[in-house]
């Protein structure tokens, strides 16, 4: 049997993040052969990968990130299956680091194909679901052009948000990150009216129509009184024609012209649980 050195074990487990005694056991296996034993780790990870398969991954951390000129924008959520996972360094690092990766692809398909140290995002996925012992998943991928991409991150990694905008300058970061904060806090159903889908509006509308007839209004005026209430529904819930938080005297869409003389173009909000 060969003799495993405590160098060695320290060399694999820097490699693969598993345990120090999962590392021992590995090498001892595999007679010493360093390859052999990163196999022996991946594999362990198929085995529990698969035994874990059906459970719910609701836990995790969402990272957004921006490319250097701010054109392009990602957020990716990395999930687990406990908060207690979600919140260790070495699992929010993690995530961070697939962020980056991310803002070079397009699809999620894209990334799980990546290389990672020397394997694919997906190989990575399943080792560290081994090393964890938690089913470790990319929840959720989402990716923003505009002439000017800013973001947002809540505390704790939970809800993560893009802002583009129409054009760059001095303010525009600071806008898109105030804009940001903005739909992390006020989950905006879409950017405005025009991105509402039929469905909601009919559900809202068929909804204003039978509470105001159970206020005994008459039928010939229920139309034009639902409608007055969309369009209330469009200003509490479609992002430019909220309330701007900081300053509830203007709305999102007059805040950024006058802070930075662009308009919103598009957002994107991922948040956990």
């Amino acid at each position: 049997m060969a003799n495993i050195t405590a160098a060695e074990v320290n060399k694999l487990r820097k490699a693969t993040g598993a345990g120090m005694m999962d590392c021992k056991k590995a090498l001892v296996e595999a007679d010493g052969d360093y390859d052999k034993a990163i196999e022996l780790l991946r594999k362990k990870g198929q085995k529990v990968a698969a035994n874990r398969a059906d459970r719910e991954s609701s836990e995790g951390a969402v990272i957004a990130k921006v490319n250097s000129n701010n054109s392009k924008g990602v957020i990716v959520s990395l999930n687990c299956e406990t908060d207690f996972v979600a919140k260790n360094d070495s699992f929010v690092n993690f995530a961070t680091e697939l962020a980056e990766l991310a803002l070079t692809t397009s699809t999620k398909e894209e990334l799980l194909a990546k290389d990672y140290k020397g394997i694919t995002v997906a190989e990575k996925l399943i080792e560290q679901t081994g090393v964890i012992g938690e089913k470790i998943e990319i929840g959720d991928y989402r990716t923003l052009e505009a002439p000017f991409v800013g973001f947002y991150i809540h505390a704790g990694n939970k809800i993560a948000v893009l802002t583009g905008l129409s054009q760059g300058g001095d303010k525009a970061e600071e806008v898109a990150k105030n804009v940001s904060m903005q739909a992390a806090a006020m989950n905006p159903v879409a950017l405005n009216e025009e991105g509402v889908d039929q469905e909601t509006i009919d559900k809202e509308i068929e909804i204003a129509k039978d509470q105001l007839r159970q206020e005994g209004k008459p039928e010939a005026m229920l139309d034009n009184i639902a409608k007055g209430k969309l369009n209330r529904f469009f200003k509490d819930n479609t992002l430019v024609n909220q309330d701007f938080i900081k300053d509830n005297k203007q709305s999102v869409a007059a805040y950024v012209k006058a802070e930075s003389g662009a308009e919103v173009v598009a957002f994107e909000r991922v948040a956990l649980g």
